[in-house]
Formats: structure tokens, C-alpha cells, sequence
């Protein structure tokens, strides 16, 4: 109540305004800050169309392995990775194994029927259930000491603005699909509030500067650093924003397949925009629970930048016995594991605000795919790859299972937030518990 009383107290005295809020919620003298436990956050990567397993897993088990090509970008984090090889879903019923593996990924329930219609598939609708971020964050969310601002943040890069089975792979519950927010400015407005177009972007900091002002000289020099780097960060995100392009809401391109979209040739920026975007909400505490979705399941982005024309989907399905396919699918998976190294760097580089080490630290990242090869259309060995300590878990290992569901996995995320529920998504496939040998 003190503290609450002191935080009250503190912006009345002031006359703070609304539009300045954002930069005190990471200041930990102010109580802002969560501090009473080390923060953990947790941040899920999708990118589609399965793996080529022979350039992608450990041909070891345990702290002795080395990286295949594909997995090669994270190198500087090999001792903070976890490699996880065996784990499968076995969600079954309606729905094609694209549609299935991305709505089942983070529920572990299955599809509603529907009217989508996959292949020669039963047509499906969406999740029966809630997916496993939005669960932790409703955990999260009851504790004030662990309480956000978003609670959770929901990042895209290109998806489709069409919403069906093949473009959603987080719940807020059965048959509630949400939208991630693939465009950097919509993300840049959802942080701060009351950008709605470029011109606004320019007021977002001069309009708080006499406030901006007063906490400076009220804080100590520690909130004032940390008030900087945040205010810095916002200056540059606003510059970087107005140098692009005039149009920055994407469109579909007519002549291309659905999920392709016209700035295709710009997403190696959109990530990176994103990217930051992500780590600045976690070093301002805005969520500590985020998912970044490349593209979809049958993603067609066709990856010029790497010298490859074709559609992502489409080199998926060749056969192995085509080699210029498969070192073009290889580069591929390289290429966003290079978006998952990045993530992790600056995660590493950016100071944990109000406690010691980096937001990596703190920080775990899961990426992973609806299928575990695309020719074959398998949901076993899904590719599960963990970077951060942040959960606890033990990382610089390759571990073998032998097809094991993955709602263990789901289960072993939510346990490593102090959540320990016995079930998660369908429960025939929950019962030993979380998963073995993480920790």
C-alpha cells in the first residue's frame, strides 16, 4: 500500500501527464519496476513449412554436439541453447497437418470442425483451446509483483491480414483466435499509445518533454539513465519509422499466392524492426510474455534477398532428391534462425533495468514449426530450439526423446513459471507430467 501510496503521491506532486507513463514504468526506484522476483519471460518464434532434418539436428546427445547448418547462427549462444529432438504432436481429427500443426502448437487441443478446407482433409475451424502463452499470462496477470502493462505482445512479420487455421497460432481461448501485429508502426502505437499515423510519430516525445523534464530532476541518477536510454531508443524508433516507406501498411500482391505480401523484399527490416520493438517492451516491462510469427503455415515468402525466387511452400514439398531445393530450404531455416540469433543478441546487449546481468538473463526463447519436414508433412520431430536461461532450464544440450507429446513441453513452460497445472490442451496426452530432463 506504501508503495502504491508513494507512486500516487509521486505523479500528483509532479503533474505528470498520461503520455509519460510508459517511461516511468521501468524505473525501479518508483516501484514501477517489478523487482520483488527475478523476472522471467518467455518469447515464442514460429517460422513454417518443417525442417531439412539432416542440416538441422545434433547428430550428438547431451553437452557434446555440434550445430548443424542450419542451427550455425547460434554459435555465440550454443552454451544458452536447448535442443530438443523426438517431441511430437499428436493431436489428431480434423484438418490437414498444416492446419493442425499450426492451431494445435501452442494449445495442444484439437480443431473445431469447420468450413476450412485443407487438401482432401475433413475441413476445420480454429483451436478448441487456449494457447499456452496466453495461459501463462493469465498467471502472470493475477500476481501484482509479476502483473504487465499488455500482459502479452503479439508479434507478426508478414502475415496474412486473411484470418483462418493456417494464419493463427495463438488462443485467447476456444475458438478465439488473435491477430498478431505484423506492421511495425500498429506495433509502435499499440507500446506508446497515441501514435495513429507518421505525423504523430513526431510528437510522441515533444509533447512530453516539460514532463520528461520533472522526473529527471526527481529521480536518482540510475532512473535517469535508464529514463534516457528509453527515451533515446524512442527518438531513434521514431526516425526509423519516418525514413520508411510512405505507405507502411502492407497489401496484398494479387499476383502472388495468399501470405505473400508487397513489401515480401523488405522483411529481413520488418524483423529487425520488431525485433526491437520487442526488446525495448520487455526492457520497459510492458509484457514479459511475446510471440514472433514469420509468415504462415504454407508461408509462400519468397526469399530474394538469399538468391532464392521460388515460394517457401513450394520448395518445402520437393523431393529430397532435389539438391538445389534442399540447399535453398537449408538457407531458409538458416536465415530465421539468423532472426532468432539476432533476437537473442540484443537481448544479451541490453542491461536487465534495476538488476544485474542482461535481459537475456532473464529471458527464454522457443522456436518452432507446424510440421517437422515439409516434403512428408510429419508432425514428429517438431523442431524445438530453446536460447535464454531465463526459465531455469539446464541449456548447452541436445536432447533425444522418442516421440514424445508435446503437451509436455507445454506443460514444462507453464511449471517454469511457478504454474503448476497437471493439464494443458487434450489430456490423454499429458499424463506423465511435464517433460523430462530440462532442468
Amino acid at each position: 500500500m506504501a508503495k502504491t501510496t508513494h507512486r500516487r503521491e509521486f505523479l500528483r506532486e509532479l503533474g505528470i501527464g498520461a503520455g509519460a507513463i510508459p517511461f516511468l514504468l521501468n524505473l525501479p526506484s518508483l516501484g514501477f519496476a517489478n523487482q520483488v522476483k527475478r523476472k522471467k519471460r518467455l518469447v515464442l518464434m514460429f517460422s513454417p513449412n518443417g525442417v531439412f532434418p539432416g542440416a538441422f539436428w545434433p547428430d550428438a546427445e547431451g553437452k557434446d554436439f555440434a550445430l548443424k547448418e542450419s542451427l550455425k547462427p547460434l554459435e555465440p549462444f550454443k552454451s544458452k541453447t536447448l535442443i530438443l529432438h523426438g517431441v511430437c504432436d499428436k493431436v489428431r481429427g480434423d484438418g490437414d497437418n498444416h492446419m493442425r500443426g499450426m492451431g494445435c502448437l501452442l494449445t495442444g487441443s484439437e480443431l473445431f470442425p469447420g468450413n476450412i478446407q485443407g487438401g482432401s482433409d475433413t475441413p476445420a475451424g480454429w483451436s478448441s483451446g487456449l494457447s499456452i502463452d496466453q495461459e501463462i499470462k493469465g498467471f502472470l496477470q493475477k500476481d501484482p509483483a509479476t502483473r504487465t502493462r499488455f500482459g502479452s505482445l503479439e508479434l507478426g512479420v508478414m502475415v496474412p491480414e486473411r484470418a483462418d487455421t493456417w494464419t493463427r497460432w495463438v488462443y485467447a481461448g476456444p475458438n478465439k483466435p488473435i491477430a498478431p501485429i505484423d506492421n511495425p508502426y500498429r506495433a509502435f502505437s499499440k507500446l506508446y499509445g497515441r501514435v495513429k499515423d507518421q505525423e504523430n510519430l513526431r510528437s510522441v516525445l515533444d509533447d512530453i518533454q516539460a514532463d520528461l523534464g520533472k522526473i529527471r530532476s526527481a529521480v536518482s541518477a540510475e532512473d535517469r539513465q535508464i529514463l534516457e536510454e528509453h527515451a533515446t531508443f524512442v527518438r531513434e524508433m521514431e526516425q526509423e519509422l519516418q525514413a520508411s516507406s510512405k505507405d507502411p501498411i502492407a497489401h496484398a500482391v494479387p499476383e502472388l499466392e495468399p501470405g505473400v505480401r508487397e513489401d515480401n523484399d523488405n522483411m529481413p527490416k520488418i524483423s529487425k524492426m520488431q525485433i526491437e520493438l520487442m526488446v525495448q517492451s520487455f526492457a520497459a516491462d510492458f509484457t514479459r510474455v511475446a510471440s514472433l510469427q514469420y509468415t504462415n503455415s504454407v508461408g509462400m515468402a519468397r526469399m530474394r534477398w538469399l538468391g532464392i525466387n521460388e515460394g517457401h511452400h513450394e520448395l518445402s514439398h520437393n523431393p529430397d532428391s532435389d539438391k538445389a531445393s534442399v540447399e535453398k530450404l537449408i538457407k531458409i531455416n538458416t536465415w530465421f534462425c539468423d532472426q532468432l540469433a539476432y533476437l537473442a543478441k540484443r537481448l544479451s546487449e541490453t542491461p536487465e533495468p534495476g538488476g544485474g546481468g542482461s535481459l537475456l538473463d532473464n529471458t527464454t526463447i522457443l522456436w518452432t514449426n507446424e510440421l517437422g519436414k515439409g516434403n512428408s508433412h510429419t508432425l514428429d520431430n517438431i523442431p524445438f530450439v530453446l536460447v535464454g536461461e531465463g526459465l531455469g532450464f539446464q541449456m548447452g544440450r541436445s536432447l533425444k526423446y522418442k516421440k514424445v507429446p508435446h503437451n509436455r513441453l507445454l506443460l514444462s513452460l507453464a511449471h517454469a513459471f511457478g504454474h503448476d497445472i497437471k493439464k494443458f490442451g487434450n489430456p490423454d496426452f499429458c499424463g506423465e507430467g511435464p517433460l523430462s530432463g530440462l532442468t
